[in-house]
């Protein structure tokens, strides 16, 4: 088993204890009204877990997993409703309908409604992963609408508006448990895999993230559909915990409850969820009981409508307040208790670039609403040496730079990497063919710790059984930054993150590795530390690179050919000598006066 997995494993473990501990204790020491509340807990417990798979892993807020929770509960009680009670319940069932319900177990209404939850969630989950930010959120709130209208509007199969009755009852703390421990276990084992770790880097730079081999849009989809299997089954146990519901019980109410829960917790991790849907229950058992009034230490209470919603809404505002990340932070309970131990780098972060490889710009141009960007630029980079690419302020670098790499496509023009036009490539595929890239301004995945950074990238080319760790290890090795692995990456000194970013790249195995302004910002001993770096890499795996940089000192050290740009044109190339020479250069840079004289 990869050490990801063991991790993960280890971490489920830890989550399952106090869980196993809650659900023997309640079961035969507590009394019964507590049971309930601890078997009310697990299956709140599961509904958070669902919202956690998608919305602590893609950073999307989602309001919809409600809706899976009010799929799953009808999709079952249909399942499962006694035929002398569906008469009575279902008058108007349509016909076809009632052949196939009722009289069914438990099990198999789980199996049926969660049948339903995946379909309605893999077809919903197309178009919404290709969302992010407010409007994927806001689009998880169309989806809750649509389950809630459709409820509404199926009078004949839920009785509408009406309260569906009926519903056989017998979920208690040990029926619960078994369904929560699978949830629990599923969340922080997904949250180890390679999908759950690319996610998580999309969260933090999603652009970076395609930079390095993500497919933001699978594991969006993924996320959402295991999310809402989670949630459905805790639909499920719901409604055979209460009995009878309608579609005003899987409401916005609902949404705000279990979204309090993830909130305080934390809604990156699954400890978070644990933690945070256990406080809010025990709140929300107490606030309840004041509402109507309570005498406490000699003094008698009002009756306060709504003290339950005003005091988790406190609650919350104040854990925000003083902790951004909820109560139980962004690392789950295990990686704190249980640090794994060092890993060892792979023999080699890097294959050595043939010279068969090729990058070849052919008068690529590029235009924005009418202004001109870049106008017919044309040269290749070649294996193992250094190509400058300088220019003025507005020449079209990191344009250019754009178009080579697949995210902005030229609109005359190509760009062919090791034979294959990047502009006809996704994204996300453009680093298989062999490339890598860093930015201008800093993109890392912040919260992610340095070896998770590289190992995003590692993962997108690694081989079947290969230990993508530990050839982030190596790629790491290579910058000097294996004795940082552990750390946060937002805690990191500018010049260690600029390394980061090249370690990352490198990672990708890249026949090429266009760096944007690697030395912006740093002091003169980062950037000669930054420079030996390049030269290692250049000569250790002959890798073409393609350095554009405002520093014409550093370019003029390191490079072995420059490309100048000017106004979107391509106005010289040739070596450093030649380059420092050209009367074309001198002028874009001191202009034409300055000059002549």
């Amino acid at each position: 088993m990869p050490r990801v997995g063991k991790q993960a494993v280890k971490g489920a473990i830890t989550l399952a204890l106090p869980l196993i501990a809650l659900a023997i204790i309640a079961e035969l020491f507590l009394p019964a009204a507590l049971a309930r509340l601890a078997t009310l807990y697990l299956i709140y417990l599961t509904a958070v877990v669902g919202m956690q798979i998608y919305s602590g892993n893609s950073g999307i807020i989602s309001f919809g997993h409600a809706g899976f929770m009010a799929l799953g509960a009808y999709g079952s009680a249909l399942l499962t409703i006694q035929p002398a009670v569906m008469s009575t319940s279902l008058p108007d069932l349509p016909v076809w309908l009632a052949g196939i319900t009722g009289g069914q177990s438990l099990p198999v209404g789980m199996l049926g409604a969660l049948l339903v939850v995946g379909v309605v969630a893999a077809l919903f989950g197309l178009p919404l992963a290709r969302l992010s930010g407010a409007a994927a959120s806001i689009a998880t709130l169309g989806f809750l609408v649509i389950v809630h209208v459709t409820l509404v509007a199926s009078t004949d199969i839920t009785r509408g508006s009406q309260t569906f009755f009926g519903v056989p009852r017998g979920v208690s703390t040990f029926a619960a448990l078994p369904v929560a421990l699978i949830a629990v276990a599923v969340a922080r084992i997904y949250r180890g895999t390679k999908g759950g770790l690319s996610l998580r880097a999309a969260r933090e730079d999603e652009i970076a993230a395609r930079a390095s081999g993500v497919n933001v849009v699978r594991q969006r989809f993924v996320a959402w559909v295991l999310g809402g299997l989670v949630s459905g089954a805790a639909g499920v146990l719901l409604a055979h915990f209460l009995g009878a519901f309608s579609p005003k019980d899987f409401y916005f109410n609902l949404t705000f409850l279990l979204m309090s829960m993830l909130i305080l917790g934390g809604i990156s991790t699954v400890s978070g969820a644990v933690g945070g849907t256990a406080l809010i229950v025990i709140m929300v058992d107490l606030l309840r009981r004041l509402e109507g009034g309570a005498e406490v230490f000699g003094l008698q209470l009002p009756q306060v409508f709504g003290l339950t919603d005003i005091g988790v809404g406190l609650v919350i505002l104040a854990v925000m307040y003083r902790l951004r990340d909820g109560l139980f932070g962004l690392r789950e309970v295990d990686e704190r208790l249980f640090p794994e131990p060092a890993i060892k780098a792979a023999p080699s972060a890097q294959a050595t670039t043939s010279d068969q490889v090729s990058l070849s710009i052919e008068g690529v141009g590029r235009r924005f609403a009418g202004l001109v960007a870049l106008e017919d630029v044309s040269f290749a980079v070649r294996p193992g040496l250094v190509t400058g690419l300088i220019g003025p302020n507005g020449a079209g670098k990191s344009t250019l730079i754009n178009a080579i790499s697949g995210v902005v496509p030229p609109s005359a023009g190509r760009v062919l990497l090791n034979g294959a036009d990047t502009a006809l490539v996704p994204v996300h595929k453009v680093p298989m063919l062999g490339l890598g890239r860093t930015f201008q301004n800093i993109r890392l995945f912040r919260n992610l710790t340095v070896l998770e950074n590289v190992t995003v990238a590692a993962d997108s080319v690694a081989g079947p059984g290969e230990d993508s760790r530990a050839a982030a290890m190596a790629a790491l090795t290579v910058v000097g930054m294996q004795d940082l692995a552990s750390r946060p990456a937002n805690s990191l000194p500018y010049g260690a993150q600029r390394r980061l970013e090249i370690a990352r790249a490198l990672a990708l195995r890249p026949s090429f590795l266009l760096l944007d302004e690697p030395a912006a910002g740093m002091n003169p001993a980062e950037t000669d530390a930054l420079i030996a770096v390049l030269r290692q890499i250049r000569g250790d795996h002959r890798i073409g690179l393609l350095v554009v940089e405002h520093d014409l000192k550093l370019i003029m050290r390191l490079c072995d050919h420059i490309v100048v740009l000017n106004k979107g044109q391509m106005i010289a190339e040739g070596t450093p000598d030649e380059i420092r020479a050209n009367p074309a250069v001198i002028e874009a840079y001191i202009g034409k006066r300055r000059a002549a004289a």
